[in-house]
């Protein structure tokens, strides 16, 4: 079923746009909540009329929305993460981590635009993503994932406790040929 945006629908598109959806997402959803309107040809005629209506009022939202994305340009947010060797993630770090973390920076950001292309983050490092404010106004953003500060602290008497038993293991290997060795010059 084709249907015409008449409002911004994440992850569908954007007003005025004509996209395909399924039957009962369309006709029980979309259009119910005003959405959208069935793509009829009257319908598609009306948008056309109305398409300089609908760029207008976008290009008055994307110039509120601008002042907002200065100050989100270029933020850097940080997200503790449990690891294991060579800094790949137990879990995964998802867009519902990072909207927190801009909520905890004072940033109401819907998880839905923060575009995670390659989904989530399964690796140590810092990443660069883009935040949709608006069909128009597209931020990126800095994201660093580190290690839990007790996994560091956890790793260092493990490592500790490792070096030890191998000392151990070390010396008893030793002794019982030393002793060989004495009981073989007395016979």
């Amino acid at each position: 079923m084709k249907v015409i945006l008449t409002q911004e629908v994440l992850g569908l598109g954007d007003p005025g746009e004509v996209v395909q959806v399924k039957n009962g997402y369309g006709r029980n959803y979309l259009v119910p909540q005003g959405l959208a309107l069935m793509a009829t040809n009257k319908n598609i005629k009306t948008l056309e009329a109305e398409r300089q209506r609908i760029e207008a009022s976008q290009s008055r939202e994307a110039d509120k929305v601008k002042a907002e994305a200065a100050t989100l340009a270029g933020t850097q947010v940080k997200v503790e993460a449990r690891s294991g060797e060579g800094g790949k993630l137990y879990g995964s770090v998802t867009n519902m981590q990072i909207a927190e973390a801009l909520a905890a920076l004072g940033f109401d950001i819907d998880r839905r635009r923060i575009i995670m292309a390659e989904g989530p983050i399964k690796k140590l490092g810092t990443y660069t993503l883009p935040v949709k404010l608006h069909p128009r106004v597209v931020v990126d953003i800095e994201l660093e994932v580190y290690p839990e500060a007790g996994q560091a602290e956890e790793a260092a008497p493990k490592a500790q406790a490792e070096e030890a038993v191998a000392e151990e293991t070390a010396e008893e290997t030793e002794a019982p040929a030393e002793e060989s060795a004495e009981e073989q010059a007395k016979e």
